[in-house]
């Protein structure tokens, strides 16, 4: 299947030293090939495959061997009818067995066929539990991925206030010098770049965090030396429609399914036990026992056998026929799980739809908004230049500028995130 392709992806070796240029589908290889989840639920199908086989049913044939050789010292008294007596002290005896016997199913109500349907579903389920994994990792990192950007692009904003505060302390001074302004001015100019530089510092350590963040979903080292040079883009053609008639395809609902089937074909193995039980034996025997002394000193047989075994089950409280009812209950308990989680999916999908609907119909105002604060940033540092705005008003510029810059990331990332939880939801998710 194609999302197992994923798992095979040679991702990019991170080494450490020089920062390395990260992408997204460099983090998503990365993911597929370390991720210790993946590897777990790919072991998980590993074992259901090699569980998948006619002899684990119990269709194949039955071959056992048995070997024994006992040595013995006896004391014998004996009296013969004869008139004869034995007696004799310390006398060594030998018993010798062996036997090979091998037996197959003949008939068992079906249960062997009911066993090896079972355990094919069973490796099926695995692998849309694998699927749901490679999906969920592909989701994580993204969202992961992602969020290192928008932690950047607070920077750039912050970036952008010190320059117009610099700009401001830088002009203060000018006018300080040529005694027009004041140390009021001044401190309050100093004050506003120190704690946006402190501001900057703080937001530098979330980025780093959220690098280490990214590097733990990728299974490398948290302080690998990685640099991040992206931007969000959003898929504007997302339908509500089209994510929910992609729920059937989800791999959860899909290993739901199965597991529908598994529950069915355990019926059929518990009603299977009310039935007889036809086996076809064969073997061959060899027997030998010797004593130094007694009436018998050597009894010696061998040869085949061949046979017919019928186990008729007449009356055992009950319990086969309780547990193929018990059974038939959890086919129901199966359908109800489904139902559940087709039902928790569906309320999901239409509030992951709703935000990103919401956050996509501000993305262009917030865009606006963003490309005017900053042109009245700058007009406002302009006019305070020739002196015709005051340092209330350039604060106030600054200060609508990065509420709008801030505002223009958020809602790009959550529009994001909403995009991937639904790709993911509807199985289409690809970075």
């Amino acid at each position: 299947m194609k999302r197992i392709f994923f798992l095979w992806i040679t991702g990019l070796a991170l080494q450490p030293g020089a920062a390395q240029n990260l992408q997204l589908q460099d983090a998503v290889n990365i993911a597929l090939k370390n991720s210790l989840e993946i590897g777990i639920a790919n072991n998980r199908v590993e074992i259901a495959s090699n569980n998948n086989h006619i002899g684990v049913a119990g269709g194949l044939p039955v071959v056992a061997g048995a070997l024994s050789d006992n040595e013995q010292i006896t004391s014998i008294n004996q009296k013969l009818n004869t008139g004869t007596s034995i007696s004799r002290n310390n006398a060594a005896a030998n018993a010798l067995n062996a036997n090979i016997s091998g037996s197959i199913l003949l008939y068992n109500g079906g249960r062997v066929t009911a066993t090896k349907k079972r355990l094919a579903e069973l490796q099926a389920q695995s692998k849309e539990v694998l699927n749901a994994q490679v999906q969920n990792v592909i989701a994580d990192v993204m969202t992961a991925y992602y969020d290192v950007v928008r932690q950047q692009n607070y920077i750039k904003t912050i970036d952008r206030s010190i320059e117009a505060s610099s700009d401001q302390l830088r002009l203060i001074k000018i006018r300080q010098l040529a005694g027009l302004a004041n140390n009021a001015d001044l401190f309050q100019a100093q004050i506003d770049v120190n704690n946006l530089q402190q501001s900057k510092l703080a937001q530098e350590l979330i980025v780093q965090q959220s690098k280490s963040e990214l590097m733990r979903l990728l299974n490398l080292k948290p302080d690998s030396n990685i640099v991040i040079q992206d931007t969000i883009i959003i898929d504007r053609k997302i339908e509500l429609q089209t994510v929910l008639a992609g729920l059937e395809k989800n791999a959860d609902v899909q290993a739901a399914n199965r597991q529908i089937s598994i529950n069915e074909l355990v019926v059929k193995e518990t009603a299977a036990q009310r039935y007889p039980s036809v086996r076809a034996n064969a073997g061959y025997t060899f027997t030998r026992n010797k004593s130094a002394a007694g009436q018998l000193l050597l009894n010696q047989s061998y040869g085949p056998s061949v046979g017919l075994s019928v186990a008729i089950p007449i009356y055992n409280g009950s319990v086969f026929r309780r547990q193929q009812k018990n059974a038939t209950v959890e086919v129901k308990n199966a359908n109800l799980q489904k139902e559940i989680l087709i039902r928790d999916y569906t309320a999901q999908a239409v509030k992951q739809f709703q935000a990103y609907v919401n956050t996509v119909s501000q993305l262009d105002s917030a865009r606006e908004n963003y490309k005017l604060s900053e042109k009245l940033l700058n007009l406002t540092m302009l006019r305070f230049e020739y002196k015709q705005a005051t340092t209330l008003e350039v604060k106030n510029a600054q200060q609508s500028f990065e509420a709008s810059g801030y505002r223009l990331v958020n809602l790009t990332y959550a529009a994001k995130a909403s995009e991937i939880e639904l790709k993911r939801l509807s199985n289409t998710l690809t970075p």
